[in-house]
């Protein structure tokens, strides 16, 4: 299959009239042509498929639902318990087919799925002990997008302390019991398989180098919440960061999630160890969570990774967009970050253990993402700004390993508001 940009952004610069071919998936020329001749032609500038690097798709049901009453984290989180309690595996795979084909609109081709709905209510398990995993991975593929699966080990309520009874259904008992379950995990063409530390609260020092150990790519909530850097000097006199050095958890397969409330010590040691920092601005700026450290964590030697986490939105160009508003208020600078720096950031495949995607490159997956120029909000933007102007809103077409999922706005699943609507309710 041939398809036609009349502006795309390569590695090394937007160009125009390109010609990516590609077989079975994978890109194998990029080219330059004057007109489409027989190739599908994608309006606007073509990107790469974005990454959505952090994702707890069930939380999409609270969208609408947990915003304006005040509150705070702790309180939204009882909340999210409640719908919790409220899935079985069968309900999950509704609302998480949904939920992905509502990233495929926004133009995201793979998401990283932080899953710790493991268990029945109660902590029964299911016949099959990964069935809420599996409903995940059949999802995205209905969905027409890719999943890296982080299975995550939840063990405890808290430093020290017992897991309530909701959060039953998140804990496997112990660290080789979690372990044992994640091994019977398989990978498949759009699926891969990683793990993940929920956070220093819910896992306990001793077991932090068995998950920290999985093969594959590894992620972890880090520093979120200024309660957890205390509970954490408490218990341990280290900071969250600090403990997961000891651990050895720290390198370029972890991402560290947040990464809000940081010292300098602790941004040093994330830098220097390459671990990477996912930053969920829109879901951090809804739970009143605070503007984590980007720059610095970036000048420190830490890939960034975006992520839309709770979905208040789902929408890459606008989490892109957000980093750097943040950074503006929080230092009164602008231009923090270069608009290469946030279609990377958009892109970071990398994180999710995807590092040949990302790229309008030979050899890379045939993922593209046309984003029209020519709406209420892009028209008139230059196209190496258009980041900076763009919603998920003016996502036209969505191609996903040669296979087009979206066309004209339209996902291949039909009208995706009434499969929301019908999973929630």
């Amino acid at each position: 299959m041939k398809y036609w940009c009349p502006l795309a952004w390569l590695p090394s610069r937007v160009a125009s009239g390109v010609l990516v071919s590609e077989v079975d998936g994978v890109i194998t020329s990029v080219g330059s042509a004057t007109d489409p001749g027989d190739a599908i032609v994608l309006p606007g500038l073509v990107f790469p498929g974005f990454a959505n690097a952090h994702s707890h798709a069930f939380h999409r049901a609270l969208r609408g639902r947990t915003h304006g009453d005040g509150g705070t984290f702790w309180t939204w989180r009882e909340k999210m318990y409640d719908l919790a309690d409220r899935l079985d595996p069968d309900s999950y795979y509704l609302l998480a087919r949904a939920v992905y084909a509502e990233m495929a609109l926004a133009g995201i081709t793979c998401v990283g799925e932080f899953h710790y709905l493991h268990h029945a209510p109660g902590g029964a398990r299911y016949r099959d002990p990964n069935a809420m995993g599996h409903a995940l991975i059949a999802a995205a593929q209905d969905a027409g997008i890719r999943i890296t699966l982080l299975d995550t080990c939840y063990l405890a309520g808290g430093i020290d302390q017992p897991v309530s009874l909701t959060q039953q259904r998140f804990s496997d008992g112990d660290v080789f019991a979690w372990a044992a379950r994640v091994a019977e995990l398989r990978p498949a063409s759009h699926a891969r398989i990683g793990a993940a530390i929920h956070s220093v609260r819910a896992v306990p020092r001793a077991a932090l180098p068995v998950v920290a150990g999985f093969d594959g790519p590894v992620h972890v909530h880090l520093s979120e919440q200024p309660a957890e850097n205390d509970a954490c000097l408490s218990a341990y006199g280290r900071t969250p960061t600090e403990l997961l050095a000891d651990a050895g958890a720290l390198g370029e397969r972890l991402t560290a999630v947040h990464a809000t409330h940081l010292t300098a010590s602790d941004v040093s040691l994330l830098g220097s160890s390459r671990t990477g920092a996912c930053f969920c601005p829109t879901t951090e700026a809804d739970l009143a969570d605070g503007i984590g450290p980007a720059r610095e964590l970036v000048d420190a030697g830490s890939p960034l990774s975006l992520g839309s986490d709770q979905h208040a939105v789902i929408d890459m160009l606008l989490e892109a967009r957000a980093v750097e508003h943040g950074e503006r208020l929080r230092t009164g600078q602008r231009g923090r970050f270069t608009v290469s720096e946030l279609v990377a950031a958009m892109t970071a495949h990398t994180a999710l253990g995807w590092p040949e995607a990302g790229r309008i490159e030979v050899g890379a997956p045939a993922d593209l993402v046309a984003v029209r120029l020519d709406t209420v909000r892009t028209a008139g933007s230059l196209p190496e700004q258009a980041v900076l102007a763009a919603t998920a809103s003016d996502v036209d077409t969505v191609v996903v390993g040669g296979r087009v999922v979206v066309r004209g706005g339209g996902h291949a699943l039909g009208d995706i508001g009434p499969l929301l609507a019908e999973a929630i309710g």
